[in-house]
């Protein structure tokens, strides 16, 4: 005889994908247009369904019970499934989201400005930009794809290396003209070597064949764009990389101190959860922004 199993409505399932990824009722019934009393509904239905406890309730924020943890992955792939599944339109009233993350720098001079060309190639496709914190990944809310500038190493997610680009020193043309000028690597004896934990400087010192170590004095910037910034302020020479300085460099804030690149220690990158619902937009992403950052500088913005 064959054997029937009642299964969860859809929503409910949605609904509990959605709490469990914002962490918070109220941000998933925003996201699902419902209310936080449905959104409740819902999970409270899916819990007597199933006979477990899914959520762990507390005033600050939802989190996932060890049962709720396993069962999210079933239904992570379930709705991936029927996300795969080709139909013809969308449901009235929905379109498509994807939610982008990515450090402030590479944000503001390298993504916002292809943006564009990234909507006119899926107008359908709603996004949803943030910023994170380099190296932690920290993020103010759940991506779905997320561009990271490291090492590469991010256990159980997919990765794709979408830019790695040389260093090299650079400065104002005004702290060139006080404290220069520097002609060869060992001229840089005298300047203030800015620091960032995000670009060392050891890769480019052995490169110039300049056996120092690491700067120690001064401010210590914890993001690449604030460290470009101090050179545009005339504090020092910082260690840049074309694509991130490049309105800079052709504004002439910037001047390249040396025709002497160097392999940096971290490159960018696109993670994304391998069982992700939004897989196909994500992979839409991804093979655009590496088509993108590959162009000549002339075509990068236009494609």
């Amino acid at each position: 005889m064959k054997q029937f199993y009642r299964l969860p409505p859809v929503q409910n399932l949605i609904a509990f994908e959605a709490v469990a990824r914002l962490r918070s009722g109220a941000l998933a019934a925003a996201e699902l247009s419902v209310t936080p009393s449905a959104i409740s509904h819902r999970i409270k239905q899916l819990e007597e369904s199933l006979g477990e406890t899914l959520l762990n309730r507390n005033q600050s924020e939802l989190t996932l019970t060890s049962r709720g943890s396993e069962y999210l992955d079933v239904v992570r792939e379930c709705l991936e499934s029927l996300n795969r599944y080709p139909v013809r339109g969308n449901v009235v009233g929905q379109r498509p989201q994807l939610r982008i993350a990515a450090p402030p720098t590479f944000a503001r001079q390298i993504l916002v400005p292809r943006m564009p060309a990234f909507q006119t190639l899926y107008p359908d496709l709603d996004i949803v930009m943030q910023l994170s914190v380099p190296l932690v990944g920290l993020k103010a809310d759940e991506a779905d794809v997320e561009v990271r500038f490291g090492s590469g190493y991010y256990n159980g997610l997919n990765v794709e290396t979408i830019l790695e680009e040389p260093i090299f020193p650079v400065c104002s043309p005004v702290y060139l003209k006080e404290k220069g000028p520097f002609h060869i690597p060992s001229d840089l004896s005298r300047a203030d070597l800015l620091r960032c934990p995000l670009e060392p400087w050891r890769p480019w010192l052995a490169v110039a064949g300049l056996d120092w170590p690491e700067p120690s004095r001064g401010i210590q910037f914890i993001d690449l764009g604030l460290m470009v910034e101090a050179a545009i302020s005339d504090q020092g020479v910082a260690l840049a990389r074309q694509m991130m300085s490049e309105a800079w460099l052709r504004a002439g804030a910037l001047v390249p101190l040396f025709d002497l690149p160097a392999k940096g220690q971290y490159n960018y990158y696109c993670t994304w959860a391998a069982n992700s619902v939004q897989s196909s937009a994500i992979e839409s992403f991804v093979t655009w922004i590496k088509t993108a950052l590959a162009a000549p500088p002339a075509q990068a913005i236009a494609l």
